[in-house]
Order: C-alpha cells, then sequence, then structure tokens
C-alpha cells in the first residue's frame, strides 16, 4: 500500500496532537499500551518478563523518545489497523478492562503531537515496520513498508526481544514540546496518576542516552508512597445500587503522616485512585473534592462495573480523559456511595483543624510580613507621630530620660565619592541585660559599608553607647537604608546619595535636645513598634478572623475562623496561595488600629463616623503597600 493517509479528518488529528502533545502524556501511552499486551498474555496463560524499556535523549533543541517492550507484538495487518482512529476501536470502549491510553487516539497523538516517529514490530518471526509523520501540506500521514517481511537477528537486537515484542520511536522535534531534563522525566513517571499501578507489577526502566551510548539507567521504577495511617481497608469491600442493580466496589483509604501531597495533575498524589479492573479512570475526592480536612488523604477505589458500563456505551468518562463523568447517573451512584464511606474521615480532619491551637507560614510568607509590619511601624511613628509607652509585661522596663535607641539623625543626604558616617545611640539603661539589636541592611552594591554586623548584645554597648558605620556612595541616585531592632524598641535611618550632597562633619552631629518641660519628646527616627510580629492562634471563636493584641503588640490570626480554616493544611500550615487573604486581613487590622491611635491624638476617639473616616483615609494611603507586600514573591 505504501504511503496513505490516516483515514480520519485531519482536522481532528491536529486538535488532538495539539491537546496531547508532551513527552509525559507521550509516556502514559506508549507504556500502557505495552502494559495491554502483557495482560492479554497473562489472561491466555504465558509467561513474561514483565520488561518496558524507555529510552531517551535529550538535545538542545529537541529530543528522541524510544520505548519497548517484550510483550506480544503485532501482525503487519493488526499494525495498520491500530491507525483506525477514534475511542470506539480502543479495548476500554469495547469493555476490556486492560485498555487505557486516550482510547484509540493516544499513539497516533504520542508521535504527531511530539513531532514524527517509527512503530516497529516483531510477531511470530516477522518484521513490521511503520512510519508516521506529516507530509509537506501538513497532512498525518503513515508509510506501512508495503508489508511485513522475516525479522532478521539486527531486527531482535534492535528491539531487545528473543520472541516478540514491539518499539515505538519518537523524534521529538515540534518546537512547542517542553524538551524535559532526564530527572524530570523520571520524576513524572513514577508519580504519574495513570502509570501508579503498572509500576507495581511491571519492571519499568529509564536510560539516559547521550550521543547514543547510554550513560545512565534507572532501577526500576516505583511510585513511593508517603508514611501513612490506614483509615479504611485495606480493599474494604462496599457496594452502590443504581438502577435496582447492586454493583460491587473495594476502598482504601490513607491519612499521610510527614509528607506534603499534590493536589492536582497528573502527578497527583492527593486523591482516590479510581480503578476499574487495570484500567486507572481518574483520581478525586469526590464531594470532598478540594474541600478542608481532605489535603492528607489518599488511597484508591477498584469498581470493575466502570469499564463495563463503558463497553455497553455509556459516558463514563470523556474522551479527552477529564476523569469521571459525575453527570452520568451511573457514575453519580458510585460517587454518591464512595462520598459517604469516606465522609467521616475527611469530617475528622477537619474536626482537628477547629481545634488546631496554633499554625505557621512558610519563610517567604513570614519574610513578607515582617516587612509589612516594619513598614506600617515606620509609618505610626514618623507619618502619624503615634508614640507607645515601653511594652511592659513582668519585669518592668528601666526608665530613662533618653530615648533608648535612635540614630543621630533619620535622614543622610550625602554627596557621592565621599566616606561619611552613620551614627546610632544607645541607651544601655533602657534596655534589659540580655536584649540584642537586630540589624538589617537595604543598599545597592554601589553602597559601600565598612560593616555589616547583624546582631550585637547590647551589654557590649555598655560603654560606648554608640555603633558607627562608615559609608561611600558611587553613584548619585542610590537610596538605602539601616533598621535596628530590640525586643521594644526600633530605629531607622534613610540614606541618599547625591552629586551635590552634604559632605560636612557637622551635618550629623548629634545635638542636644532642649527640654520641654517634663514632657519627653521623641524624635521621628525611633519608637516603640505597634506591631512587634504576628501569629496564627486559635482565638476559640468563629467571629474575629484576625485581632490586634495590645498586650503583646501582635496581629493574631484567628485559626478557628471558618475563612482562615479553608487555608490551614491538616498540618498546621498556612498556604502561600492565600496570601491575598493575609493581605486583606493585616490591612483590615492595621487600619483599625492606626485609626484608633490618630482619633485618640484629636479627642474624637468616641466617633465612629470620625473613626471610619480615619479608616478609609488610612486603607486609601496604605492599602496598596499592604497589597502589594504580599504580591512581591
Amino acid at each position: 500500500m505504501g504511503v496513505t493517509a490516516i483515514p480520519v479528518d485531519q482536522r481532528v488529528i491536529d486538535i488532538d496532537s495539539r491537546r496531547f502533545a508532551s513527552v509525559e502524556k507521550a509516556l502514559v501511552e506508549l507504556i500502557t499500551n505495552s502494559d495491554d499486551s502483557y495482560v492479554r498474555l497473562e489472561q491466555a496463560g504465558t509467561a513474561v518478563s514483565g520488561v518496558i524499556t524507555i529510552h531517551y535523549e535529550r538535545h538542545q533543541n529537541g529530543a528522541m523518545l524510544v520505548v519497548s517492550d517484550q510483550a506480544e507484538g503485532m501482525t503487519w495487518q493488526r499494525a495498520c489497523a491500530n491507525l483506525t482512529y477514534g475511542g470506539a476501536h480502543s479495548p476500554l470502549a469495547r469493555g476490556e478492562g486492560s485498555g487505557r491510553g486516550y482510547f484509540g487516539r493516544g499513539l497516533k497523538q504520542a508521535i504527531y503531537g511530539l513531532g514524527y516517529g517509527w512503530i516497529e514490530t516483531i510477531h511470530n518471526g516477522r518484521y513490521t515496520r511503520i512510519d508516521l509523520y506529516r507530509g509537506e501540506n501538513g497532512g498525518y500521514l503513515y508509510d506501512d513498508g508495503d508489508g511485513d517481511r522475516e525479522a532478521r537477528d539486527t531486527d531482535y537486537t534492535r528491539l531487545r526481544t528473543t520472541a516478540n515484542g514491539t518499539r515505538v520511536a519518537i523524534v521529538i522535534d515540534n518546537p512547542l514540546v517542553n524538551i524535559s531534563q532526564y530527572r524530570s522525566v523520571l520524576q513524572s513517571i513514577a508519580n504519574n496518576v495513570y502509570l501508579r499501578e503498572i509500576l507495581g507489577r511491571r519492571q519499568v526502566e529509564l536510560v539516559h542516552m547521550q550521543g547514543g551510548r547510554e550513560v545512565e539507567r534507572s532501577a526500576p521504577i516505583h511510585h513511593l508512597e508517603p508514611e501513612s495511617r490506614l483509615l479504611l481497608g485495606p480493599q474494604l469491600e462496599s457496594s452502590f445500587v443504581h438502577e435496582q442493580v447492586r454493583y460491587p466496589f473495594t476502598l482504601t483509604l490513607k491519612r499521610a503522616l510527614n509528607a506534603e501531597l499534590s493536589p492536582r495533575g497528573d502527578e497527583r498524589t492527593n486523591g482516590l485512585l479510581v480503578l476499574s479492573g487495570n484500567a486507572v479512570l481518574d483520581c478525586q475526592l469526590f464531594d470532598y473534592e478540594n474541600q478542608v480536612g481532605s489535603e492528607y488523604l489518599y488511597g484508591s477505589v477498584n469498581c470493575p462495573a466502570l469499564t463495563e458500563k463503558l463497553g455497553a456505551g455509556l459516558a463514563i468518562i470523556s474522551d479527552e480523559r477529564e476523569g469521571l463523568n459525575l453527570k452520568e447517573p451511573f457514575v453519580a451512584a458510585f460517587a454518591r456511595a464512595v462520598s459517604k464511606l469516606i465522609g467521616p474521615a475527611v469530617l475528622a480532619e477537619r474536626d482537628n483543624l477547629k481545634h488546631l491551637e496554633h499554625a505557621t507560614a512558610s519563610g517567604r510568607t513570614s519574610h513578607m510580613i515582617e516587612h509589612l509590619l516594619e513598614r506600617m511601624n515606620r509609618a505610626a511613628i514618623q507619618d502619624m507621630g503615634i508614640s507607645l509607652p515601653p511594652l511592659g509585661e513582668g519585669a518592668a522596663m528601666p526608665a530613662t530620660t533618653e530615648e533608648p535607641l535612635r540614630f543621630t539623625t533619620p535622614f543622610y543626604y550625602r554627596e557621592a565619592g565621599h566616606p561619611f558616617h552613620v551614627a546610632l545611640l544607645v541607651d544601655p539603661a533602657g534596655f534589659r541585660k540580655d536584649d540584642v539589636l537586630q540589624v538589617s541592611y537595604r543598599f545597592p552594591d554601589s553602597v559601600h559599608l565598612d560593616s555589616r554586623v547583624t546582631e550585637i548584645p547590647v551589654a557590649e554597648l555598655a560603654s560606648r553607647g554608640r555603633i558607627e558605620w562608615t559609608l561611600t556612595g558611587d553613584n548619585d541616585g542610590d537610596r538605602g537604608e539601616i533598621t535596628v531592632r530590640s525586643p521594644h524598641y526600633w530605629a531607622w535611618c534613610e540614606v541618599v546619595i547625591a552629586g551635590q550632597g552634604a559632605r560636612h562633619h557637622h551635618h550629623h552631629q548629634h545635638r542636644p535636645r532642649p527640654a520641654h518641660h517634663g514632657h519627653h519628646s521623641r524624635s521621628r527616627d525611633h519608637g516603640e513598634a505597634m506591631f512587634t510580629g504576628y501569629d496564627f492562634r486559635n482565638l476559640h471563636n468563629e467571629l474575629d478572623r484576625a485581632v490586634y493584641s495590645p498586650r503583646e503588640r501582635k496581629i493574631l490570626i484567628n485559626t478557628a475562623a471558618p475563612t482562615v480554616q479553608l487555608y490551614v493544611d491538616g498540618r498546621g500550615h498556612f498556604r502561600d496561595s492565600a496570601r491575598l487573604l493575609l493581605a486583606e486581613l493585616f490591612m483590615d487590622v492595621i487600619s483599625d488600629e492606626l485609626a484608633r491611635h490618630r482619633l485618640a491624638k484629636t479627642g474624637e476617639q468616641n466617633s465612629v463616623e470620625a473613626f471610619h473616616a480615619a479608616k478609609l483615609d488610612i486603607i486609601r494611603r496604605y492599602g496598596s503597600d499592604i497589597h502589594l507586600s504580599f504580591l512581591s514573591g
């Protein structure tokens, strides 16, 4: 026959080829095809090796992917017939539980989606090769080689078999396909939902090729389950009723103990693997999909009737393999039964969250919050002149007539190319003996500091009472800052390098401040921090999402609030994906507290109207800063 067009509307192939154009989806199809072939041999009572070997050679702009097995092989007639297109021709659509892949589409899409390739197969001593490629006009073609021939020794060697077997080779030259690294391919195979069950009973190996030579070979690939606690099962027997007929299924449900589970995608590890015979149809948690309490639950449910009904023509799953079709009444009845069975476990997990006393955020989120609180402390002290008394619970802070921590000036405007000094004045009498100053810097590389010390015990400053830095800026317009914090005090200075800035010593000398008749006036560059930190804490009510604790000067995020619980996982970690919720909560609490202090200075603290006006003004002024703080990562 020679060169022939794939016998289907070419536009349909074009759409599906783009949909399935990835190395990972191609491997799902090729590996499941090999496994199906081994299953048919096993069902016929034939011993099999179960070996599936993948060779992967990555180049800068393309790759070579080869998958081979030692299973049935195909006759020339069958290999050509397999190019008949569509779900109706797949084993799974005929109700055979061993059929998977993309329902009669995947092999062609695996090749055409990635580039071009060929199928080589040996069956009962006869060798067949079929090439699949695109013609000059873009058509999807195949060359059947005008029939089969007797297999030669070189064919058996190339296909790595002594009897029957199949080898599919794909040249990946589609510029839209991501050329994965060897390790990424290995991980995607080990974690793929649709391959997980196969890896437990087949010897799947990945060979790393370079320059046509083997440089690395994996051990047989297996999916490694996390450490877990068994909740239901294993293989708990149950059933559901549809149209007065009872259908059995088995269920295993586990709770991961010390591992994060992936909630979506083909490498999803959270959820129930939906099996029917050897077919993997989906991975989900039915009524509890994406629900609080389900984050660490996983397992499997096996219902043979699903593939039986698929073979009878029911729309159990979509042709695009997007999972179970929950609108189909049979599937809906199955889903309700599974949901009822796993419901108590999900609700128990959810109940544990309600009693969660504390939660944590990631290091990146915590860093964002620290910068936000520092910015708002600066706004309270410098923009609004809010001065708080020392935070003194338990042992009182020592009395002092000087500000315990302050820069000689909060603003250094200095000329480029000329060294200058920045001085921080410290009164040790205003601190506890074990207090430590934390110092942070924010400067471009063109500003040079003679020291970047980050921690200074106050006790070391008893004799000199000051810290000095020598700075030199190279470029006009460079800016930076030094921030110093202790458990109870905070000081900050800004540095600007200018072409005509000050260069003389008297511009930064410390000048005595005049007395104010007994009233202690604080300078602009220091003060008590209004917001010393934050905490995820159970406030034992569901109404308050976040509050300010004056005693601790902390913002408390309430883990008992349903909105907050939605984003706290089963191990007490607040999800980074919910940073915008944090922005909303912090903005609400910060604007409340700043408005209250502002009105206390004007004597309008009892006016509800004035409070709302002040709060809105603060939100307009600082709201974008607060939100941007949580979008920077």
